[in-house]
């Protein structure tokens, strides 16, 4: 009896712990993932000028390139209509002309990043200011609609 009962109980927390995933294919889950990876890279980057990790030039450009191209992907997994649990706040789908504002914003940070980047020798006080307006334009999106 007992055995069946802790049986019984733990089929029943795992069933409802594979609950609160989210489906990778969803649009949710696709700009998730996007989102981490951006996270990712970003923290490469800053890593490399608040010296956690050694400058290196060319992987510093490289992450700009990467990081360019995925600030411009996630905005197209926001669809229509709130779809399930979020980390955004309603304001993302009421506001969405504003949201699409700072995607922009993003999205010129990131090219600006990636211009800086070019120059060489590349030095990190070059890129240190382009990494910041990254930096901020991440964080702005965050205090208007991201839920903590």
């Amino acid at each position: 009896m007992k055995r069946t009962l802790m049986a019984a109980i733990l089929l029943g927390t795992l069933a409802l712990g594979g609950c609160d995933r989210v489906d990778p294919d969803s649009p949710q889950g696709k700009r998730s993932a996007l989102f981490k990876e951006m996270l990712r890279v970003s923290e490469d980057l800053g890593g490399m000028l608040r010296g956690r990790l050694p400058f290196d030039a060319g992987r510093f450009a490289e992450g700009a390139v990467e990081l360019d191209n995925l600030s411009r992907q996630p905005w197209q997994y926001f669809p229509d209509e709130r779809d399930g649990r979020s980390s955004a706040r309603d304001d993302v789908w009421a506001r969405q002309e504003r949201f699409q504002e700072l995607a922009r914003e993003m999205e010129a940070a990131t090219a600006a990043l990636v211009a800086a980047s070019g120059q060489t020798p590349l030095r990190p006080a070059q890129v240190r200011p382009a990494l910041q307006q990254v930096e901020d334009s991440c964080e702005a999106c965050h205090r208007e609609f991201r839920a903590y």
